[in-house]
């Protein structure tokens, strides 16, 4: 995040509440965190790598708005970002996923990201080169005259080169796209293959092992016939993959992980050590936190992009601690999450607000969905008031799934008319009012065994 595309916490929370609703005190946390990260940037170079980052673990039942509010501010800041289960996860000796695989999943995110970006920085150069390739295929080019005195293949030559220029007006006008000529692409894909089994911790040498293969064989190609449309695409594409220079691609990747990426921890309770949380066999939990602990604290993991140190990395964790409190985790973790957030469980009110507030809300989808159908869905005020009502009964009466419950609920609404909605009168309009909602759900609302609503 540059000066010039900053944005202050006034600015960051503003535009979390496009898309969350509540939540005040995580959102003025996590816009604090990406502020100083651009606040990092501008002190002296000699205090730069001291300050390190305040990293974040939100406590709040599901549904309430943690992820969202973790993805929308990697979003908003144009970091690498990436979500994880801590459950996923296990000690290393054991089977399963070691830690490090975050950081050096987060890095190829971050390749995708600089790669796309450096493609669109070349994408004239690329398209030009693509436009001679499709003038190639469409008429290929004449050879060089031989030398001596060979009037005939000048003439033949000169014909040609104007042709050409004929091709190539047409060809910008879009005068020959639907005209199909046969392409020669690089083949990445198909053939056989090869999967390579190391043990856990040394992924590394698996990856460095597939490239040395890779770069032993030689480059395939196949032939394929599409129109000159999709060739310009995909020859553009090609090209401009061509004009990256991959070794910039992953310096800038791993620079951008190491002072701006995110990573998003979640289920962090589920491997606290507390007596309530011990349910089953504790399949080392305490021996994820640890391994979790130098890459929070600040270690160097090695990638396929090379060495990438997690110093200045967000770290952001978030849990339910239902059956766990913080405090049961180890010392040391607690210690490297200084900033604690409580999320408020959702009622009534809230439910109404997410149903129709935010950009992306509920009420919108389904009428932007139905719309396809060339079906009119509108939501009266009560209408949206009872879908909540009954929302937020569900939630008091069995597991409390915050605002998931409200696809559940909308899903039971709907689910006839989006069913029958390809057979209405065109232009039908459907209005969704108070007595609508509870015709359609009485089930639901008066079921007390609602065990088949829980998601």
């Amino acid at each position: 995040m540059t000066a010039k595309h900053s944005f202050t916490p006034r600015e960051i929370v503003s535009e979390l509440d496009r898309y969350i609703i509540g939540q005040r005190e995580a959102k003025r946390a996590v816009a604090i965190a990406l502020r100083n990260r651009w606040r990092r940037q501008q002190v002296p170079e000699e205090l730069r790598d001291e300050i390190a980052p305040k990293n974040i673990v939100m406590i709040g039942p599901t549904g309430v708005g943690k992820t969202e509010i973790a993805r929308r501010l990697a979003k908003l800041s144009q970091a690498p970002f990436i979500k994880v289960e801590a459950s996923k996860f296990t000690e290393v000796g054991y089977v399963g996923r070691d830690v490090e695989s975050i950081i050096r999943d987060l890095t190829e995110l971050a390749v995708g990201m600089v790669t796309e970006e450096e493609q669109r920085a070349v994408r004239n150069k690329a398209e030009d080169l693509a436009e001679e390739r499709v003038l190639d295929a469409l008429l290929p080019p004449t050879p060089a005259p031989t030398p001596g005195p060979h009037a005939i293949d000048e003439a033949a030559s000169r014909e040609s080169s104007d042709t050409r220029e004929k091709l190539r007006k047409l060809l910008r006008l879009g005068e020959l796209d639907d005209r199909e000529i046969d392409v020669e692409l690089s083949d990445d894909g198909g053939g056989p293959s090869m999967s390579i089994m190391t043990p856990q911790g040394v992924e590394e040498m698996g990856v460095q092992f597939r490239d040395l293969l890779g770069g032993m064989m030689p480059r395939r190609t196949k032939q394929r016939r599409m129109n000159v449309g999709e060739a310009l695409e995909a020859f553009a594409q090609e090209e401009a993959l061509g004009l990256v220079d991959q070794d910039r691609v992953r310096e800038l990747a791993v620079e951008r992980v190491e002072q701006n990426g995110i990573v998003f921890i979640d289920e962090i309770d589920k491997v606290a050590t507390g007596s309530n949380s011990a349910r089953g066999p504790d399949v080392s939990r305490e021996g994820v936190q640890r391994d979790l602990l130098p890459i929070v604290e600040g270690s160097t993991v090695q990638t396929k992009q090379g060495p990438v140190r997690t110093d200045h990395i967000l770290f952001i964790a978030a849990g339910a601690f239902h059956f766990a409190k913080p405090s049961d985790l180890i010392p040391e973790l607690q210690g490297r999450f200084p900033i604690r957030v409580e999320l408020s469980s959702l009622g009534r009110d809230d439910l109404v607000r997410i149903l129709t507030e935010p950009q992306n809300a509920l009420v919108r989808q389904y009428a932007a969905l139905l719309e396809t159908e060339d079906v009119t869905l509108e939501f009266k005020e009560d209408g949206v008031a009872a879908v909540a009502d009954i929302a937020a009964r569900v939630n008091e009466r069995s597991a409390d799934i915050g605002a998931r419950r409200l696809h559940t609920v909308m899903e039971k609404l709907l689910d006839e008319l989006s069913f029958d909605a390809p057979d209405l009168p065109d232009r039908a309009s459907i209005v969704v009012d108070r007595a609508m909602v509870e015709e359609r759900l009485v089930d639901l609302v008066e079921d007390q065994d609602l065990s088949q609503y829980i998601l």
